[in-house]
Order: C-alpha cells, then sequence, then structure tokens
C-alpha cells in the first residue's frame, strides 16, 4: 500500500507545474477578454438598440435603414445573419437553416466563456489540493518554511481559478442576454419577411 500511495503522491505533485501553468494561460485568456468586452458591449448596446427600433416599427424601408446603419458593425454574427436572411429573403428554407446556424455560431462563441467557468475553480482546487500534501509533511519534519511555500500556492492557485471563473460568468451572463434578445429579433424579422 505504501508503494501506491507513494506513487500517487508522486503523480499529484508532477501535476502541479502542468495545472499553475494551465492556470496562468486561463488568467490570460481571461484578461484579454475582460478587456477586449468593454468595446465589444458599446457595438453589441447599438445592435440591440436598432434591431429594438426596427421590431417596434417594422416597415421594408426601416429594415433597409437598419441594414445600412449596422454595415459598421464588424466581426458581429447578428449582423451576418441579419444580412444573409436579408440576401435569401426569397428562400424560406435556406432561411431557417441560416437561424438554426446562427444558434449554433452562438453556442461555439459562448464556449469560452464556459471553458473559463468550469476550469477556472477545477484546477484552482488542484493547485490548492496538490501543494497540501508537501505542505503536510513539511509541518510534520518541522521545516516551516516549506510548509509556507506550499500554503502560500495553494492559496495563489485557489485565487486565480476563481477569479477566471468570476471573469467568465460575468461575460456569459451578459452575452447569452445579448444573444437571447438577438435571436428573438432575427426570428421576428423572419416571420416578417415570409408574412409578406
Amino acid at each position: 500500500m505504501k508503494y501506491l500511495s507513494d506513487i500517487l503522491f508522486i503523480i499529484s505533485n508532477g501535476l502541479l507545474i502542468p495545472v499553475v501553468a494551465l492556470l496562468l494561460f486561463l488568467m490570460v485568456k481571461a484578461g484579454m477578454l475582460l478587456f477586449g468586452f468593454y468595446g465589444e458591449y458599446r457595438q453589441r448596446k447599438r445592435i440591440t438598440a436598432m434591431l429594438r427600433q426596427l421590431t417596434h416599427a417594422y416597415s421594408p424601408e426601416e429594415l433597409m435603414h437598419v441594414q445600412t446603419e449596422l454595415k459598421n458593425c464588424a466581426n458581429s454574427s447578428v449582423v451576418e445573419c441579419l444580412n444573409d436572411l436579408l440576401a435569401h429573403r426569397d428562400d424560406k428554407i435556406y432561411c431557417e437553416h441560416l437561424l438554426a446556424d446562427f444558434q449554433v455560431e452562438v453556442q461555439k462563441q459562448l464556449s469560452g466563456n464556459r471553458t473559463l467557468i468550469k476550469f477556472g475553480p477545477m484546477l484552482g482546487l488542484m493547485g490548492t489540493l496538490i501543494p497540501m500534501g508537501p505542505a503536510l509533511v513539511g509541518l510534520a519534519s518541522g521545516d516551516i518554511a516549506s510548509m509556507a511555500y506550499n500554503m502560500q500556492v495553494a492559496f495563489a492557485t485557489t485565487v486565480v481559478g476563481m477569479a477566471v471563473a468570476a471573469v467568465g460568468m460575468a461575460t456569459l451572463q451578459v452575452d447569452q442576454r445579448f444573444y437571447a434578445r438577438s435571436f428573438n429579433d432575427l426570428e421576428f424579422i423572419f416571420i416578417k419577411l415570409f408574412e409578406q
């Protein structure tokens, strides 16, 4: 039994460096997401306002006006879907397929946030538990410096993991609301296009 526990201890300690490296990678990813979020948020507010205006006062002229106004919004899957809907307004089945593809694209875009939410705490917990073994060994042998260092690593990985998850959760909530509202508006436009 001692050999098995020694093997597990070695494997566990060997995982600490990859866990810390992955946590740092996720922290960088969360930072990039957070810094890019403000610009995206402003663009999304503009898209939402235009689509809301269109759904409240729908007319073919207003639709063309909104399409022209939204051409400036680069890299927006909502605007791309709207443009594709209008370009293929004569093909109902294709437009239904476009809306389904939009939902798949949204899930793909939200997967990055979900990765942060799931893996941040998971890696943080692993980074907490792995150094606890050496810390307890240091405590038992009277090596307080070793114990303090391992406890420092344990607490730092927990904090980083939770910070990563917090960024992922905050941005996911905002993104989900935006895409749900946008899909609702696009579906409304789709129905109106084929009513005529």
